[in-house]
Formats: C-alpha cells, sequence, structure tokens
C-alpha cells in the first residue's frame, strides 16, 4: 500500500509536475523507505549493491552498541552518585530520558537544514548526516543543554558542510566541529574537568585524575568496560570495538587508519612515560577518554580524512600522536582526541599530495632509468 501510494503522488513531484519544487524533499523520503530504483544506462561503471545509504546505515549499526550502552551508563551514573542500587530497565529508562532528547534534536536541527539547503540548491538530500547527527549526542556529556546541541549542530552542518557544498565536500569532520564549537563556546559544560553523573552532582573522569597526577584513576578493567562518568558513547571500549569489528568486516572502516592511530598513541604514551610528563600507563592513555572511539568512527571518516593508502598509514599515526601529546603538554586541555583529529582534517589533502608526488617522482626516475638503459644499448 504504501510503494502504491508513493507511485501514485510521484509524478507531482517529478519535473512539470504540481509539487516539483518539493522534489528533494519526497526523493529523500522514497529513498529512505525504499531501495532506489536508479541504474545505470550507459558507459562503464562499477556495478555494486553498496550505495551511500548503505555505508551509512552500517555505520549507524555499528554505533548502536555505544549508544545502547551510552544509555544504561548514563542511568547507571544517575542511582549510583545517589548510593542508590537500581535494577538494568529503570537505569535504562532513565539514560533514555536524557539521551533519547538530545538525539532528536541533533537530527531535527541538522536534518532540517539539509532538507532546506536542498530545496534551495535542487539537489538530493544526502544520507551524510544520518551518521554525523547519530555521533553527536555520542560525544557529548548527558548534561549539555539542548539547546546548545541544537545551536552546535546548526554551526557544523551550515560552516562545516554546506558553505563547502554539503556532503563529500567537507574538510573537517562535522560531528567533531560541533564538539569543537561547545567546547570554546561554552567551555564549563566541555572542559572535561568533571561530568554529569546526577542531578546536580558532577564526578571527575578518567582524564582529570590523568592530567592533575593525583593517581586516582580507574582500573584497567573499568576503562575497558566503561561504567565510569564520560560522553554518553565513549566510556565503554568493548561496545567501541564490537563496532570496529562491524566496520572492519563490512570494509567501511580503514583498518589503516585504526592501527596506524593506536600505534601513534602507544608511541607517545610510552615517550611520556619515560620521560616522567604522565603518570599513566600506554594502556590507560588508550582506554581513556575518547581516544578508541575517535580512532574508530571519526577518524575514519572518508571524506576528511587521507584518501591514498600510504597517506592512511601517515594520517592514522599523527592522529594517535598528536591526541596523548595534547594530552600530556597541554594541562589546560585534557581530551586531546578531538583537536587531533580536526588538526590531521586539514593536513589531510597535503599528506595525500606528498605521498602521490613521491609516487609520481619515483615512477619518473624508474621511467628515465630504462630510458637511460635503452639508449645506452
Amino acid at each position: 500500500m504504501l510503494r502504491n501510494f508513493l507511485d501514485r503522488i510521484k509524478p507531482q513531484f517529478e519535473k512539470d509536475g504540481k509539487l516539483h519544487f518539493l522534489h528533494s524533499t519526497f526523493e529523500a523520503f522514497e529513498s529512505f523507505l525504499y531501495v532506489p530504483d536508479k541504474v545505470t544506462v550507459s558507459g562503464s561503471h562499477v556495478r555494486d549493491a553498496l550505495d551511500m545509504k548503505r555505508t551509512m546505515i552500517t555505520v549507524v549499526v555499528a554505533l548502536l552498541p555505544c549508544f545502547l550502552f551510552g544509555i544504561y551508563n548514563t542511568g547507571y551514573m544517575h542511582f549510583a552518585a545517589l548510593g542508590q542500587t537500581c535494577e538494568f530497565w529503570p537505569a535504562f529508562w532513565f539514560g533514555c530520558t536524557k539521551v533519547l532528547p538530545m538525539l532528536i534534536v541533533s537530527y531535527v536541527v541538522g536534518l532540517g537544514i539539509e532538507f532546506v539547503f536542498a530545496q534551495i540548491r535542487g539537489h538530493e538530500v544526502n544520507e551524510g548526516f544520518l551518521v554525523s547527527g547519530f555521533l553527536i549526542p555520542l560525544i557529548c556529556p548527558p548534561d549539555v543543554p539542548l539547546w546548545m546541541i541544537a545551536v552546535a549542530t546548526a554551526f557544523a552542518v551550515i560552516i562545516g558542510k554546506e558553505v563547502f557544498g554539503g556532503t563529500g565536500m567537507n574538510i573537517w569532520n562535522p560531528a567533531l566541529l560541533a564538539r569543537a564549537f561547545l567546547f570554546f563556546a561554552y567551555p564549563s559544560q566541555m572542559s572535561g574537568d568533571a561530568v554529569w553523573v546526577a542531578d546536580a552532582v558532577s564526578g571527575p573522569t578518567a582524564l582529570a585524575a590523568m592530567s592533575s597526577h593525583t593517581g586516582n584513576l580507574p582500573t584497567a578493567s573499568e576503562l575497558f568496560w566503561g561504567f565510569i562518568p564520560g560522553s554518553v558513547g565513549e566510556t565503554s571500549k568493548f561496545c567501541i570495538l564490537l563496532g570496529a569489528a562491524i566496520l572492519l568486516w563490512s570494509g567501511i572502516g580503514s583498518f589503516r587508519i585504526m592501527f596506524s592511530a593506536v600505534a601513534g598513541g602507544v608511541v607517545m604514551a610510552w615517550i611520556g612515560r619515560l620521560t616522567g610528563s604522565t603518570d599513566a600507563t600506554v594502556m590507560q592513555h588508550l582506554l581513556s577518554g575518547g581516544f578508541l572511539f575517535g580512532a574508530v568512527f571519526m577518524a575514519t571518516d572518508p571524506v576528511t580524512s587521507a584518501q591514498t593508502n600510504c597517506g592512511k598509514w601517515i594520517f592514522g599515526f599523527l592522529v594517535g600522536l598528536m591526541a596523548v601529546l595534547i594530552r600530556i603538554y597541554n594541562p589546560a586541555y585534557q581530551e586531546g582526541m578531538m583537536l587531533a583529529i580536526l588538526l590531521m582534517n586539514t593536513f589531510a589533502p597535503l599528506i595525500d599530495y606528498l605521498v602521490v608526488n613521491r609516487n609520481v617522482n619515483r615512477r619518473r626516475k624508474r621511467l628515465q632509468a630504462v630510458r637511460s638503459q635503452v639508449e645506452n644499448a
């Protein structure tokens, strides 16, 4: 019935139809409900069932473990801070009342702006914000006011995407741009010193303890399973690894960026430990804050990361290196992953340029050597 209804009203949104000016909006809802029926008709093309919508949905599925655990952990932290024990469902329900409004605001504001720009430009609505809108609540503490989420999302979509031309044209990761906006505009909510765990109750984060050299760091087990204060989706490293497995199995996420980011973090943490600049172990650096979440879901963004294979190794390694470097040597900012990824997003085109030029020069020298051999012969 739904398919027949869409087919019946579709001509009104086509060219010369009465509602042609709403073609972008109709196409967005139709492609959300059903697989697009567009096929290639001429020329040579790579034919594959994997389109942008399936790619984005795969990333959303990979994020679901972090999202569901983040909901429960929000409720768990609330009752734990009050000194109360709570069953699973009451804690989960309390987390829903805090996290779901953040998700709704992110999608309503972001998609609303995307629809407006698509209508103005006469373009189709891209599926890129399906992931960005899902990521924004996960990288924010659950106490961030909803109006701040709305303002940050609008900033990220307009300044981070649409001014560059929309999905696929942006320089920086939109979700991280929203978090950066919140951090610099409202630092008291995003500083990382303390995070909301209950009404009017705040608890110190692992990064705060690491920066203050108090030694009161959570254990490796607590950091891994995630029953600690923190941003909604960043606390459980187990859930992050589940998402990483989905991205690697499906081929959506780049293993080069993930592994090299971890390697860069390990090298910098080891140097900091060796020089006495940090009391935290290498494992505590990797498991604390948003390091793994950023390495798996943020740094691997195919639009804003390096495109060449060699460039991906360099890009990921520098992301991990810079993240831990900022943590150790910049006490004013305890979580370095956001700034490290945004910084490397800026230099990703340069990395690719240098890699491509190196390959071109190497092949040019090889060709010259072959020509010299031929001439000598």
